[in-house]
């Protein structure tokens, strides 16, 4: 069984942990930005259709800055459920470094 989280929260976290959980480490760096411009294009197109009101463009623009904190958390959960799991690599450790520099500066 698998026991996800289910309900209201900002879509990078599941962005973020599905890229975690299908790709590699290369092909996380690789294929990044790539893949966000998917999900944003349809998230857009999406919001566009369903709910006018809402600015796709705003929301893409929130939230593309969320992510390395998103990815940030899948990373924080995998060392504290399985320190070793292959999941854990440079990639991942840079990011989480990244956002914690940001938080930091933040707090100062």
């Amino acid at each position: 069984m698998d026991f996800q989280f289910v309900g209201g929260d900002c879509g990078m976290k599941d962005v973020a942990y599905f890229i975690g959980s299908c790709l590699d480490e290369e092909q996380c760096e690789r294929q990044e930005s790539a893949l966000l411009d998917i999900y944003f294009k349809a998230l857009r197109q999406d919001l566009a259709s369903r709910h006018p009101s809402i600015d796709g463009e705003a929301v893409e623009q929130d939230w593309r800055t969320l992510y390395p904190v998103a990815w940030t958390d899948f990373h924080r959960f995998l060392k504290g459920w399985s320190p070793g799991h292959w999941k854990i690599h440079d990639y991942s450790e840079q990011l989480a470094r990244g956002v914690v520099r940001e938080l930091t500066q933040f707090a100062k």
